[in-house]
Order: structure tokens, then sequence, then C-alpha cells
């Protein structure tokens, strides 16, 4: 029936680990590693209890702005400290997040706040001018505003925007509520949640016309991360440092690096831009162990001049997705750092991941590897009939 369990690595479970809800594993984290630090961005370090507090109060500005149990919270920011507040905060509210690409086009992004029906936009204060293109046509009732210098340490906080004013880069018109106006202290209106509720709107790519909100629930975001978590068999809790460096905007980014890493308790290094300089020198400052990315970014990394001479020893284990990773792209990087680097297999449906190779296992190159513990699969002709083992078919799959 599951012929892969077979070449499941030793120490990978069989079936999918028990979800439980995202926002509810963030506060039982801040409570037992209150401390420790949960987010590192551009200098800055915040402990698992001060994301905690600032989640709650994101969540408790959002009740106060009039946001109830199944609005739809937009959030067009790349990764930072915020995106993870308002993601988690949106939750806890009750809302539905909406990932929105801060590359997005007004077009694309009429669309996509029409479509969902967003009620609120969380925004980079640098991207305002696309909204103001579209606001008289797709009006949200809370706009809120933030910058990459509300979590920069002083005195970088307050020569960002000077430096975005001498680059132009600045908006001529400045609307909407600051982040650290809308936070609200205390604790938010408790909001009962269950793990089939709607949790996300997840835009596809549009490859058949315009792009269409997936919906996944907090089962679905939840049990993909452990998956993942799962497929790592010597993942440490509390002690991994993962590399944030995949936009957050996209579902692979979101599950793979941000809620796999708050999911374990890790630290997670927050970099805005996927540029491969930063990249290099935040895995040697902070010694990442694991460093989810993308084909595009492991070439990148091969290449960057100087790299053999780079101290790239701490990564342990990465997984490549969203397109096919060429052989000697991984070999050349498992050459350069030590660590195991394999392709996996999803789509957005799915939150994303359902399949991936073996990190100690034999890989096989231009495979998908295995689905994951908990998904079934299986290859179908067009009726949906399975097809005998060596036959082209239509992969189908079915998990938690």
């Amino acid at each position: 029936m599951h012929p892969w369990y077979a070449h499941y690595d030793p120490g990978v479970p069989k079936e999918a680990p028990a979800p439980r809800l995202l926002t509810e594993a963030l506060r039982e984290n801040a409570r037992r590693y209150p401390d420790k630090v949960a987010l590192a961005f551009l200098g800055r370090s915040i402990s698992y209890a001060a994301l905690w507090r600032e989640v709650e109060a994101f969540a408790k500005g959002l009740q106060e702005a009039g946001v109830k149990p199944g609005d739809r919270v937009a959030i067009m920011l790349p990764n930072s400290p915020q995106f993870v507040v308002a993601f988690f905060g949106a939750l806890l509210a009750g809302g539905v997040a909406v990932n929105t690409n801060p590359m997005y086009t007004p077009r694309e992004l009429r669309h996509q706040l029409q479509d969902s029906g967003a009620k609120a936009l969380v925004i980079l204060d640098q991207l305002l001018p696309r909204y103001q293109e579209v606001k008289e046509e797709v009006p949200v009732r809370i706009l809120v505003r933030t910058g990459i210098q509300d979590y920069l340490p002083f005195p970088k906080n307050l020569l960002y925007p000077l430096l975005l004013k001498r680059k132009g880069q600045w908006p001529k018109t400045l609307e909407g509520i600051p982040w650290r106006r809308f936070l609200k202290s205390g604790t938010p209106n408790p909001v009962p949640l269950n793990l089939d509720d709607l949790a996300l709107l997840q835009y596809t790519g549009g490859t058949t016309g315009v792009a269409k909100g997936a919906m996944l629930t907090h089962r679905n975001l939840s049990a993909n991360a452990l998956q993942v978590r799962s497929w790592i068999p010597d993942f440490r809790e509390g002690e991994e440092v993962v590399l944030g460096a995949i936009p957050f905007f996209h579902v692979y980014g979101m599950t793979v690096a941000m809620n796999l890493a708050l999911l374990g308790a890790a630290k997670l290094v927050l970099l805005p831009r996927p540029e491969i300089g930063p990249i290099v020198e935040a895995i040697e400052k902070h010694q990442v162990s694991l460093f989810p990315g993308v084909p595009t970014l492991y070439v990148a990394f091969n290449n960057f001049p100087g790299i053999e001479k780079r101290n790239l020893r701490s990564v342990r284990a990465c997984i490549s997705g969203s397109a096919p990773l060429p052989l000697e792209v991984a070999e050349r990087f498992m050459a350069l750092t030590g660590a195991k680097l394999v392709e996996g297999y999803g789509l957005t449906e799915a939150s994303p991941v359902t399949h991936c190779n073996p990190l100690h296992g034999p890989r096989k190159l231009g495979s998908v590897g295995l689905p994951f513990p908990g998904v079934e699969a299986k290859v179908v002709d067009a009726e949906g009939r399975e097809v005998p083992p060596g036959e082209v078919g239509e992969l189908i799959v079915k998990g938690p």
C-alpha cells in the first residue's frame, strides 16, 4: 500500500504528526523559551516572549479596529518581524491572512484585494503608491503602514528613511495608521479557533488566467510544517537556526522557513531580500543550520566570489523547491558546506510540500522524491484509473 515507507530515513515517522494551531504552538514556545531569540533582523534580536507580546498587540489592534473572525487581513510585506507579527496576529484575532506579493503591480493588487474581500491591509511604506493607485476601486477599511526602520536598532532606524528619501524611494503621501500606533497593549479577546477553520488565502501564480486564492486551513498549515520537521530526523528543538531568505508571501517560504522555525523554537534569521551577499554573511554570523531555498539561490551561492574561503560548515540540511534542482548544483553546494541538499515537490493547494528526497538515503536525480508522512499518492490516467509502475500518468495526492 505504501511502498515508499521502506525508503524513509531512520527516525522519520510513517504517520503525519498531529497538527495543532500555529498560534498555540507559538504561545507555548514563548512560555517554554521566553528569552531565546526568535527573530534576528538586521542587527536586532527579538525573543520568543517579546514576539508573542507583539503578536497579541497586533491581534488586539485588529479587534479594536473592527476585525471580526473570518475577516481577511492582507499582508504586503517582505520578510521582516512585521510579517511574522501580522500573520500570527491575524490568526490570533480569528482573521484570515491574505499573502500579498510586494512585487505586485497595481492591477494585480486590485484583483487580489477585490477577490479576497480584504478588510485590512498591512503594507510597507515604500509600496503605498501602488495601493494609492487602486484605493478608489478597492478601498480597505483598515490600512496599517510600516517600514523596515520600525525594527532597526538605533541609529539605523532614524537613518533608513533619510536614505530612502535620498534615493527617491519614499512615498510623496503617507497614509494609514503607523505600525507602532496600531499595536495595542493588553490581551486580545479570545477567539475559539478550529483546526479546520480557514487560516490563509494563498494566491497561486495564475498559470490558467488570473491568480486564484487557495483556501488553506489551520490544519493544512500546521500539518505541513510538522511534516517538514519530521523529514529532518535530527531536528533539534530550541537549537536550530533557520535562514528566512525565501519570501514568506509564497507558501513555500512561509511553511519551510517561517512556520518550521517558529514551531520548532528555532532562531529565524530574516532577510528582506534574497540577495546572496547578505545570505553568506548571515550563515557565517548566525551559524545557520537549516537553509531552505530555490535552485537559483543555490546557483548564486555556488558562484559567489570567494565562497570557498567562507565558514559555512554550520549548515546541515537544505530542502530545495519551486523548480528542478540540477545535480551539479546540489553536488557543489554540498561540497562547499558539508550539508545535505535535497529536492522536494509540492503545490500551493497542499500548503505546499507533498514529496521530498530523503536527506540521508539515496537521492534520485530528476525525482520529486517520496511522499511525506501522511500523504497518499498515486499515478493515474485521464479517467482516474491507477496506471502500472513505469507508465506515464498524472500524479494525484491527498494529505492532512
